[in-house]
This record gives structure tokens, sequence and C-alpha cells, in this order.
């Protein structure tokens, strides 16, 4: 059995990230036998039941690289210096020690950049151009690939492919149910949280519709769950949900999502829920794109509550989800990261 070293954002508390980890647990093959590296190892395997090693633990992880086959970068943002210049430096220097160390190699469904740092992107171009395989999950991606003349697959963010299962009461909530995932971000000021909270009481008065409040990563998003929740009590809930497969399921019971982070879009999309961006990345925003959700960029959002209150009221009562069609294309498609995985392991 071969031993795959699994290294991504994992065991951090991010809903996105424990998605992927999840969904690369699921695509791995049944000879295969995985090493996690978390932030939080106790966790990580208690929640997914795998060997986990810490991954701020240098002699540990020397220790696991010389008895493993495989290292695989899980997917995701890892490689880019906007939310942090060392990020890119830690991610390429495990995927160098792994390379000089003999070890065949994976770039699992990565989304690169932004990269705005020339020794960042000499790092990933170099790190990328030495792996045994490489997938991608998006045509940005894929187009710095090209220019880098680095062989690659483009496939969907494997997330539309992750099993969801159901959470217990749910059904026992107020509905019609709306979902809400904000984050911290530069870009959601004080005045534009205030802007967008007098606009979800707007919405759900109009509406009548009861507000889940979805925290992905509780040290980002929960105090903005906490805020939002204050203004509207009696018709909002948090829920806190670490099992990446129940995220997935909560949309099951949402008639439509107001979503800042990518997988909360992706995770409601593929559950037929519609939905409105609220852009903070280039991520977010060619999901936009891609799949003509509707939406602003948090930098160009207006001042005026009514405005939004609106556009959330007329995606709620006119809004279309996919097709089931286009969700089994899209979660079919995915599936091809889970043969880039068997072709090397």
């Amino acid at each position: 059995m071969k031993r795959a070293i699994c290294c991504g954002y994992y065991g951090q508390g991010n809903g996105g990230d424990e998605a992927l980890l999840a969904t690369l647990l699921q695509m791995l093959p049944p000879s295969v036998e995985p090493i996690v590296l978390s932030g939080n190892p106790q966790q990580t395997q208690q929640q997914y039941n795998v060997d986990v090693c810490d991954r701020f633990n240098g002699l540990e992880i020397l220790q696991v690289f010389r008895r493993s086959d495989v290292f695989i970068w899980g997917g995701g943002s890892l490689i880019q210096d906007v939310t942090s210049a060392i990020s890119p430096f830690y991610y390429g220097g495990l995927m160098g020690l792994a390379q000089q160390m003999g070890l065949k190699t994976i770039a699992w469904a990565q989304g690169i950049g932004p990269l705005q740092r020339q020794m960042t992107r000499w790092l990933a171009q170099h790190c990328f151009s030495h792996c045994n395989a490489v997938s991608v999950r998006d045509a940005h991606s894929a187009q710095l690939l090209t220019r880098w003349n680095v062989p690659f697959t483009l496939a969907p963010d494997p997330v539309w492919a992750l099993e969801s299962i159901s959470v217990p009461g749910l059904w026992n909530l107020p509905a019609p149910r709306v979902a809400c995932v904000l984050r911290s971000h530069r870009l959601l000021t004080a005045k534009r949280l205030e802007i967008l909270t007098k606009a979800l009481v707007s919405f759900q008065t109009a509406t009548k519709a009861f507000i889940l409040l979805l925290p992905f990563q509780a040290s980002q998003d929960l105090a903005i769950a906490q805020s939002l929740h204050q203004a509207i009590p009696n018709h909002s809930k948090i829920l806190m949900l670490e099992d990446p497969r129940q995220l997935k399921g909560v949309f099951q019971g949402v008639e439509m999502t107001i979503g800042m982070r990518l997988h909360s879009l992706i995770m409601a999309a593929a559950m037929e829920c519609r939905c409105f961006a609220l852009s903070y990345d280039p991520k977010v925003t060619q999901l936009m794109e891609e799949l003509e959700i509707p939406g602003w960029e948090l930098s160009q959002l207006p001042d005026d509550a009514n405005i939004i209150s609106k556009a959330w009221i007329e995606c709620y009562a006119n809004g279309e989800a996919l097709s089931s069609d286009r969700i089994d294309f899209l979660a079919n498609r995915a599936k091809i990261h889970q043969e880039v995985l068997q072709s090397v392991c």
C-alpha cells in the first residue's frame, strides 16, 4: 500500500478547505493510505479517521516524508501571495522537499494566484513544472500554466462531487430558509456591513424567510454572523457545522444563498439552490461569470440598502437554480480530479 501525504490548509477550521480535504479522501484510490498535514492533528484524526502529522512540526514532517511515496498539494488557493506572502513559501518548500526526496508529486485541484510578487511567481512556476501531475479548477490557473508550458488537467472544483449528508433538525426550523455566508475582509468595511445588515432586515421582512447564518470559518465569520443574528434575533439562527458533508447538505433545505465564500456558492449551486454572490476575490468573480450568478463585487457594493434588498428579493422570487443536468455535468467533470490521482497513485 502506498502512503500519500495530503498537504493543504487543513485543520484550520475553514469549511471550504475541509470540504476539499473530504473530497480528496473520497477520491483517493483504496490502495493509498493518506497522511494529512493538519493544524489540528487530533481533530483531523477524529473527524476523518486518518493518520495525521502536525503541519508546524518540521521534524515530524521530515519523518513522514521519509516513509511516504506520494506528496499531494490538496485543492484550493494554496499558491497565492495576497492573503499571506509566507504561504506560498511554506507550501512551495514542502513541494520542493518532496521532489528532492524522490516522492511522486501532484498539484491537485489548484486555484493559482493572485501572484503579485516576482519571487512567488518564479517559485510557483518551478514547483508546478516539476510535478508528476497537475490539475486546476479554473480557466485563469489554466492560462498561467499554459504560459509556463506546464501540462495540466482542467476540471471544476472537486467539491461539486463531494458527497453530502443531511443536517439533523434542519427540517424543524421555520421555512422558507435563506442562507447567508459572510466573512471578514478588508473590503467588507464596517459601513458596508451596516448596509448589508439593513438590506438583510428589509429582505427578511419582505419575504418572511428564516435566515440561516453559516460561519464557514469561525475565526473570520462568527462575529459577523452574531452581528447579523442580533439584527433579526427571532428570524435567524447561527449554524456551526464541522463536517463538510453536512455543510454541503444544509443547502438541501435552503431556497437561496447570499454568499461571499467560494465554496458556499459551489455547495449551494450543487444542491439546486439559487445564489447571489458578493465577491471579494477573483476566484469568486470567475465563478459568478461561469455560472451566471447575480451579485456585486464588494468594492462596487451599492451604498443604498434598498437597492441591495430589492436585488435579493428579485433573485429570491424570480432567480433560477442550476438545472439538474448542469449540476450532474459539473459533478461528473469534477471527478476528472480523481483520475489524476489514480494516474499517479
